[in-house]
């Protein structure tokens, strides 16, 4: 007989599953890899069609559709025990119907500290406690160790192109940012992804802007247009996983900030 265990997710809501869960469903790429680090992807029954990591692993995995438009026919053929869906990447109205029928946990990260707890509280749930005790280890140690800046800076943080979209400071990119010792030149906390004219680009003044390779793909083409508008600001193509995936992908993350920090110090 199954062992079970009744949790509350994020969002106060409380799901009953089989302990541990043997087909589990992951509506975000970021937490697919994260699966696979915790020693579970057998567990894992499905992909989504932006899922990337591990690629040799994933490949066989059924796909059920992107995080914002999830396949139900193919949801209800896997007859998962655990979905983990995510606040901000998921449609609010498919998970809410997802947990009419089945047991969805939905994860809430807006910082540092929320990230690590998320890792802790994920493991625990699908029967994975050590592991996960040993990844938030190795991500708070190596982040302790990220190199400090000469002197704050003022970043733009971009997103999105026509229109133009920041990350705010209620983001986890926000505390990324933070992390490595920038300031985000956004100052309001009335949107979290304000958008932008060019004028307001220019009033803002920072003294740096990345442009992200997601979820709009910024490449070197767009950096003109840009520059244009402030002249003396230093611009930066930056990896978007690395600032906004906020899993086990954080152990990418803390070396990939080493080397942009001693770039931006350079």
């Amino acid at each position: 007989m199954d062992n079970y265990i009744t949790i509350t997710d994020d969002l106060g809501k409380e799901i009953t599953i089989p302990f541990p869960p043997k087909r589990i469903i992951s509506t975000v790429p970021s937490t697919t890899e994260f699966l696979f680090d915790l020693g579970i992807g057998k567990q894992l029954i499905s992909k989504t069609k932006f899922c990337k990591y591990p690629a040799d692993k994933i490949a066989k995995l059924p796909n059920l559709g992107g995080p914002k438009d999830l396949y139900f026919d193919k949801i209800h053929l896997l007859a998962p025990d655990l979905i983990i869906a995510n606040e901000e990447e998921n449609s609010k109205n498919q998970i809410e119907l997802l947990m009419d029928e089945y047991a969805v946990y939905v994860c809430k990260v807006r910082n540092y500290d929320e990230a690590l707890k998320n890792i802790l509280n994920v493991g625990k749930m699908v029967g994975a406690e050590p592991k996960a005790f040993e990844i938030a280890n190795r991500i708070q140690s190596n982040f302790a160790q990220l190199p400090i800046l000469n002197k704050k800076q003022r970043v733009l943080y971009l997103i999105w192109k026509n229109p133009f979209m920041v990350a705010g400071r209620d983001t986890f990119i926000n505390s990324m940012l933070e992390k490595c010792g920038f300031t985000n030149a956004i100052e309001n906390d009335d949107s979290r992804y304000p958008q932008l004219s060019p004028e307001e680009i220019q009033a803002i003044n920072p003294d740096l802007i990345f442009l992200s390779s997601e979820p709009f793909s910024f490449s070197q083409q767009h950096i003109p247009e840009i520059q244009s508008l402030l002249p003396n600001t230093k611009i930066e193509l930056v990896d978007g996983e690395m600032f906004s995936w906020f899993e086990s992908h954080l152990l990418k993350a803390s070396s990939y900030f080493n080397d942009l920090i001693l770039k931006i110090n350079s």
